[in-house]
């Protein structure tokens, strides 16, 4: 379905082999002004996605010929497009963002319309809001802010590269969002709550659980121990926060 094509506006391409919900995000996401494209297979999708170069995917878990996770990585090692991840079980979330797959988001089924359009327009506007910090030379205090040094810590906003005791950590664009937000106030809890609105760009539509899993794969990374975290702290009962040494 390539009819009604709107020149200039985004295009998302839908990924998922049940064709009902395939015609409901269409029809809702053409009514919001995007362009669609659509594979029912996992093979479909990766191809269409390299051809095509979609601004973002919806992609579910279960597909035909390659499932959801593998179709992820293969498309996050050739470009960085958001992914939100669409899947029928809970108990799939950690695997979804916990693997080093790049996902930005998830969404479980069934869901309704309109968050899930919530959650299109946030992932594309945290893109957005990247691309012109890394972009715009006209920022007068871009060399001021260029780097976040806490601790053993430090962030290069221009690289997008994060060292812990020097070494180079590879983070997701979201982790190193979520790291920077943190990084930014050292010694300041901030809460689940707050990281989602500010980070991922929704309030009440989102799952918490999104935080503690992407923090968990953060401290998976910088972390020597991650029983006994030093850098990224949990304050139990009201969120997270950097020490500063």
């Amino acid at each position: 379905m390539e009819d009604m094509i709107n020149d200039g506006a985004k295009t998302i391409l839908i990924v998922d082999d049940e064709q009902p919900i395939v015609d409901i995000l269409v029809y809702n996401l053409r009514k919001e002004g995007y362009n669609t494209i659509e594979a029912s297979d996992g093979v479909t999708a990766v191809n269409l996605a390299l051809e095509k170069r979609p601004d973002l995917i919806l992609l579910d878990i279960m597909l035909p010929k390659m499932d959801g996770l593998s179709v992820c990585k293969r498309i996050k090692n050739s470009y960085n497009v958001p992914i939100i991840m669409l899947t029928a079980k809970d108990g799939e979330i950690d695997k979804i963002l916990g693997l080093e797959l790049g996902a930005d988001d998830y969404i479980t089924k069934p869901f309704s319309v309109r968050e899930l359009v919530a959650r299109v327009k946030a992932n594309l506007r945290k893109v957005e809001v990247v691309s012109n910090n890394q972009y715009n030379p006209n920022t007068e205090n871009k060399k001021k802010e260029s780097k976040i040094v806490v601790g053993d810590l430090e962030l290069d906003l221009d690289k997008f590269e994060v060292k812990v005791r020097g070494e180079i950590i590879d983070l997701t664009l979201r982790e190193f969002e979520v790291l920077k937000f943190l990084a930014s106030q050292p010694e300041q809890v901030v809460t689940r709550e707050t990281l989602l609105e500010k980070v991922w760009g929704y309030e009440y539509y989102g799952d918490i659980r999104t935080v503690d899993v992407t923090v968990r794969r953060i401290r998976e990374k910088i972390e020597k121990d991650t029983s006994a975290p030093k850098i990224l702290i949990t304050k139990r009962g009201v969120g997270y926060y950097i020490a500063s040494k």
